[in-house]
């Protein structure tokens, strides 16, 4: 029966086209003969060689490869395992190769043997794959939480400015929103969903066992040709030993270190161009002029220009347009330098990296240059004492004045762009003073510069003899990282006194970490500890100074004190951690897996009546059971653990002194004299503590058909209480609101990882990664009374990130009667839904329409090989997203400003049902709520990698060439620029940095195909 089922089972795969298929007629059955060889090893005679090939279990392999070494000659096992193949003459010191998918190969020297017999090993690389966890690293088959590794091609075959740009989409329960397209911004990132309200929701970063998150740095400041590996620890079992840093997961990446032998210097390089992935058109001449003939109309006014301003008539009458988009917008440029060196000898071993990245935005005046080095040297002073440091320093440099993208897309194109001089005009639709020239940004100084400076460094002591097994490690961090802004507008940007700004500011961070490490086998039981006593502390501080009156605009911000007025502040504080943890894990026979850690915390973040103390626990099973005696039998399954993880992590994610009371200063005239004053400011809770977020997990680890097919399941619910929830007081207090421990939400989920190989035989082969998560979040409580704030929109049983608005059915059309459900409301205006059902569109119609974050997204990568061709496709879905659509809003200009063509408008011909008419001053503030899901064709990579022989005589190592696409196409419904981008109103936090957050920095998602070389020398 066994027999029959392999042959059944063979007979499957070939005609998936999963077999290995003969590459010569060698296969027809042939005789036996004689062997005779002359000294020089040449057969004399055609050999026929037969034999079988096995699993290390013993049981057949049909479908197993045997070919002769250097030659075509091959055939393939039958459904018993058994081959035949024949030598021909002449053939010098043969050697049979045996393979089989998922087994490692095996070579064979006949000799002068006629049977041979082979047991193949099964390739167990992937089980036996170290991965680094906290703290140290595991071999994957006994890890026994949900940890995630970033796939290497994601973090080696992508141009990328910001590594998470590469991982965007690959890693289930990972999500990456790209939500600007700034240079030089990293995207934002979440594992698991959003615990927290007000508290950042935001991973831990860990570079080289040392935090760069809560140090002023972030993954912006890492070269991506300088990553090894990123691993994503998702579960209690895996973050737990990161404590209070740990409950929105912990995000590990290892830099390249040096190997053993000779210097290989590795350079690579990129160039390209970018552009917008979709481009919103603006109105033309013709057409914003009948929009403004419509606008009057529909308003009952009477037309007297054919455009709102009489700036706007000279270029009309004389035909002239501006394309105000095309002369804010440029293509941008990219290019990226990297040169590397490594190598080292058994007692010293080094890596060191340079990188230039110059990258030009698309709008005119962004633009983005780093320049980073790296030095990684690892030193073996003794058989029992090695050192180490991890050193690296980038500067990073977003100077330049940029132009105004809204206003680019809002202007007439009938404004004027230049006066009569050749200056930027300051008002292009003069008297209209709504809108300024978006391009002068350009005629401002503008400098925004930092530099990381990070050395690490290690000591290690492995203890010899009875000791064996005992090892100290000594973790020392250090980071400093100052930074500096200033700008100076002046006349030319319509600053008639001229407005200087400097601001400076240096954050200092050090870590300490003392870890103890023991492990132990005997017999079949593996014992490991490991002990942790670790201080942090980071110190920030900050100047600004101000001035306003400059008596012409030659110096800048250079000399502020040649300003009238100058105002100056300054601010500064401390952070501190201190913290202890051990870790045990246990198993037996590689079959019954056992961790548990425990971890306490000190912070200062929290009140004087708290022990500002917290312990985080967690414990977690494994089950090998692929490993156990009764699944031998089991030829088709190749791996399956069963996981589960049960504990606490914490979240200290404010910022410093909020638990104190403070006031603020302010300076008012009192009888004639300026005096310094104090308002309240900062209303502090002395009791305030973590909040904690309790985690279950289970998973499952598998593989089928020799790991051909494999992958992992996990579903997990966290639970986060005593949220650092931020209430809103009653003004009468004086403060408009406080941090307290209040509140509840959960986070549900499943995510899937599936790796299959597809095609491994014969010239083209093909692999495929799917991967797919679901995350279900909710408030359960906020105040401990059961109600929902309607004012900050948290609603009890509702995600954290909601639209809570009116419902859109249509647009009330001429001769429909709304007076009795909405009065005042005419032809072309919104038409909403009466929810409650009272007959009435009233401020309680408002339901919740959707979420902000998406309900389920995925990744599928397909790779091709083909000869020395490479090609790698991405698709990333992300479903289930609402947001506001402020690309259509624009209720506060109607008329008044250029919109685009796709952006339509009611008309009593047209009788829309889904715009409005250009009266419409939307009067109950309504969001436009549109469904923001896409699948996006996110990136293409073709490469060539050149054949080693011709490499040889070149003298190189390896040398590929590649091309790639990254944004190509996007699948929406979405009406916008891109349904991933925020594009704020105007007024939105004005002149802010941050481009989430401000209009001045609206930036859509970009598109970019680029062109590289990757080169290694020996």
């Amino acid at each position: 029966m066994k027999h029959k089922w392999l042959l059944f089972y063979g007979a499957i795969l070939a005609a998936q086209g999963l077999m290995a298929q003969s590459v010569s007629p060698a296969n027809a059955p042939l005789y036996a003969s004689a062997w005779t060889s002359h000294t020089d090893g040449h057969l004399s005679a055609i050999v026929t060689i037969t034999g079988t090939v096995t699993d290390e279990k013993g049981g057949a392999l049909p479908g197993a490869t045997v070919t002769l070494k250097g030659s075509s000659i091959g055939t393939n096992t039958d459904g018993n395992g058994a081959y035949t193949i024949r030598i021909p003459d002449g053939t010098k010191d043969p050697v049979l190769v045996f393979s089989f998918i998922g087994y490692q190969s095996s070579e064979v020297a006949i000799g002068r043997q006629t049977t041979v017999n082979v047991q193949l090993q099964g390739d167990a690389k992937s089980l036996n794959e170290v991965v680094v966890v906290g703290y140290g690293t595991q071999k994957r088959s006994d890890i026994t939480g949900a940890v995630a590794s970033v796939p290497k091609g994601r973090l080696s075959q992508l141009p990328v400015t910001n590594v998470l740009q590469s991982i965007q989409g690959a890693v289930a329960g990972l999500n990456i929103s790209q939500s600007s397209s700034v240079p030089g911004t990293a995207p934002s990132v979440t594992v698991r969903g959003q615990n927290s309200i007000n508290a950042n929701s935001g991973p831990f970063v860990v570079v080289d066992g040392i935090p760069i998150s809560k140090t002023g740095g972030s993954l912006a400041d890492i070269n991506p040709n300088d990553i090894e590996s990123i691993e994503i620890l998702k579960d209690a079992s895996a973050v737990a030993i990161y404590g209070t840093n740990g409950a929105n997961g912990v995000i590990l990446v290892t830099t390249k270190r040096g190997t053993t032998g000779k210097p290989t210097i590795r350079y690579s390089n990129y160039v390209g161009v970018e552009n917008f992935s979709n481009v919103l058109t603006p109105r033309t001449g013709p057409e914003y002029a009948q929009k403004y003939a419509d606008w009057l109309s529909q308003t009952n006014q009477k037309q007297v220009n054919p455009v709102p301003n009489f700036g706007e008539l000279p270029n009309y009458n004389a035909g002239i347009t501006t394309d105000w988009f095309k002369e804010a917008t440029q293509t941008g440029v990219l290019q990226d330098h990297n040169l590397s060196i490594s190598g080292g000898t058994d007692k010293v071993r080094y890596f060191i990296s340079g990188e230039f990245l110059d990258q030009k935005g698309v709008i005119k005046g962004y633009q983005y240059k780093r320049a980073s080095f790296r030095s990684n040297l690892d030193v073996n002073l003794t058989d029992y004492l090695s050192v180490g440091t991890s050193l690296f320093i980038a500067n990073n440099n977003r100077d330049g004045g940029r132009s105004n993208f809204l206003f680019a897309t809002a202007m007439s194109p009938y404004g004027q762009l230049y006066n009569t001089n050749g200056t930027y005009a300051i008002y292009p639709m003069y008297p209209e003073l709504l809108y300024t020239n978006p391009m002068l940004g350009l005629v401002t100084q503008r400098v925004d510069r930092n530099t990381n400076l990070n050395g690490n460094g290690y000591l290690e002591l492995k203890l010899p003899g009875k000791l064996t097994g005992l090892k100290y490690r000594l973790n020392m961090g250090y980071s400093f990282i100052p930074s500096r802004t200033g700008s100076y507008v002046g006349r030319a940007a319509n600053d008639l006194l001229g407005t200087a700004n400097t601001f400076y500011s240096e954050t200092n961070s050090y870590t300490i970490e003392n870890i103890l490490s023991y492990a132990k086998d005997w017999d079949k039981h593996h014992f490991d500890f490991t002990g942790l006593y670790s201080a942090q502390q980071r110190r920030y501080s900050e100047s600004r100074a101000n001035a306003v009156g400059f008596v012409n605009d030659e110096l800048g911000f250079d000399n502020l004190g040649a300003g009238a007025t100058q105002t100056s502040g300054s601010y500064a504080d401390q952070y501190r951690l201190n913290s202890q943890m051990g870790r045990i894990n246990y198993n037996y026979d590689s079959r019954y897996l056992l961790t548990v850690t425990a971890r306490r915390d000190g912070s200062s973040v929290f009140g004087a009546n708290t022990s500002k103390f917290g312990l985080f626990p967690s414990v977690a099973l494994g089950w090998n059971i692929s490993n156990e005696g009764f699944m031998k039998n089991m030829r088709g399954i190749s791996n399956l653990k069963l996981r589960f993880s049960y504990g606490k992590a914490g979240n200290e994610a404010i910022s410093v002194y909020r638990t104190i009371t403070t006031s603020n200063t302010v300076r008012s005239p009192f009888n004639g004299v300026s005096t310094i004053g104090a308002v309240a400011g900062n209303l502090g809770n002395a009791n305030l503590q973590w909040e904690t977020t309790l985690s279950r997990n289970l998973g499952i680890d598998f593989g089928f058909i020799n790991n051909r097919i494999n992958g992992s399941i996990d579903v997990y619910q966290n639970n986060t209480e005593g949220l650092l929830l931020l209430r809103s007081l009653p003004i009468i207090t004086g403060y408009q609101n406080v941090f307290d421990n209040l509140g509840e939400t959960s986070n549900k989920g499943i995510e899937l990882t599936l790796n299959t190989r597809n095609l491994v035989k014969g010239p083209l082969k093909w692999e495929s990664t799917v991967v797919f998560s679901s995350n279900r979040n909710r408030i359960l409580d906020l105040y401990g009374d059961g109600k929902s704030d309607l004012g900050n929109r948290w609603f009890i049983g509702s995600p954290i990130g909601v639209v809570y608005d009116y419902q859109m059915t249509g647009v009330w059309q001429q001769g429909e009667d709304a007076s009795s459900q909405d009065p005042g409301a005419k032809a072309g205006d919104l038409k909403f839904a009466d929810t409650n059902g009272d007959g009435k569109i009233t401020a309680d119609d408002r339901i919740i329409l959707g979420q902000t974050a998406p309900k389920w997204q995925g990744g599928l990568t397909n790779t091709f090989h083909f000869g020395n061709f490479n090609l790698n496709v991405f698709v990333q879905t992300v479903q289930g997203i609402t947001r506001n659509n402020s690309d259509l809003s624009y209720g506060d200009e109607s008329g008044r400003r250029n919109t685009p063509q796709v952006v339509g408008y009611w008309t009593a011909e047209n009788m829309s049902q889904t715009r409005p008419s250009l009266a419409y001053n939307n009067p109950r503030g309504y969001g436009y709520a549109s469904n923001a899901s896409f699948t996006r064709l996110k990136d293409v990579t073709l490469s060539y990698v050149f054949g080693q022989k011709l490499l040889d005589r070149l003298g190189l190592g390896s040398v590929t060439l590649y091309v790639s696409g990254r944004n190509l196409y996007t699948f929406t419904n979405w009406i916008g620029w891109d349904p991933e981008a925020v594009q704020q109103p105007r007024g939105t936090q004005a002149n802010s940095s941050d481009p989430n957050t401000s209009w001045t920095n609206n930036y859509p998602v970009t598109r970019s195909f680029v062109g590289g070389l990757n080169i290694s020398l020996r």
